[in-house]
């Protein structure tokens, strides 16, 4: 099974055309034609990660953030992004992400997190994008099981995404039913969830003044870029698995998250 094969499958799934206009999903570093060893699966691409492929015999590296975001104007290690560069061409590995289309594509990201709250009915929010069939937004709502108190709420919300806290605004004084969602950094969704009338927004970043104005609109639950978006592995193993069994795929033990909750 080739390398090559793997992006396909990946791109079958979540087409590159999805992304947005500043992002750079896709082939990072290396070559597609050689036989895939095994598939390591992470969040972000350091050269702890280049690491554990390494000893892993995984000669391919699926993440979902781009390891080069801005263009490269030379390899001199510099600064991380240049190290794990040259460490990953140096043992022959392959880098590829697949980001902001993997967020949009329906079954992705977004998709994730709602399978690990419970969200049933989920539907996508925001600017649509339609590529070879497969439909993407930023964004998705789906409903609780059963409606829910904000605090109760907030709280199974952290445990189910293996979140250490919180930032929310005032406490909302209805019982939280449809909930909207988009991982990473989502603001630019809340409006749309304020016009599907969401009772709550999931999301992993936003600004403080971004807070203001909405209170007992909806419930904001900021949990953390890297909280909402580390099971992204759990979903890239299992495209990869569904279409090519045989590629021996990995989760990455390595924590990659940069931020200490103290």
């Amino acid at each position: 099974m080739k390398i090559k094969e793997v992006l396909v499958a990946l791109e079958q799934f979540a087409p590159l055309p999805l992304q947005e206009d500043y992002d750079n999903a896709g082939l990072q570093v290396g070559l597609t034609e050689a036989e895939v060893s095994g598939a390591l699966l992470c969040l972000d691409v350091n050269e702890a990660i280049v690491q554990e492929a390494i000893q892993r015999h995984c000669n391919l590296i699926v993440a979902h953030h781009p390891l080069i975001f801005h263009p490269l104007r030379r390899i001199a290690g510099q600064d991380y992004v240049q190290k794990t560069v040259a460490l990953a061409i140096k043992n022959d590995i392959t880098i590829v992400a697949m980001h902001t289309n993997l967020d949009s594509a329906r079954g992705g990201v977004n998709y994730k997190i709602a399978e690990k709250i419970g969200l049933t009915d989920v539907q996508l929010i925001g600017e649509k994008k339609t590529c070879d069939g497969i439909e993407g937004a930023s964004g998705i709502i789906g409903t609780l099981p059963h409606p829910t108190p904000a605090a109760e709420f907030i709280a199974t919300v952290k445990q189910q995404l293996e979140a250490t806290c919180a930032h929310c605004n005032e406490l909302l004084r209805r019982p939280v039913s449809r909930v909207a969602i988009c991982g990473g950094a989502g603001a630019f969704v809340m409006r749309d969830a304020i016009r599907e009338k969401a009772d709550a927004f999931i999301t992993g970043e936003m600004h403080y003044h971004e807070f203001f104005g909405t209170e007992q609109q909806l419930q904001i639950v900021v949990l953390g870029h890297y909280e909402t978006e580390h099971f992204t592995s759990e979903l890239l193993r299992d495209i990869i698995q569904q279409a090519l069994p045989d590629v021996p795929c990995c989760i990455a033990t390595t924590n990659t998250n940069p931020i200490i909750n103290l």
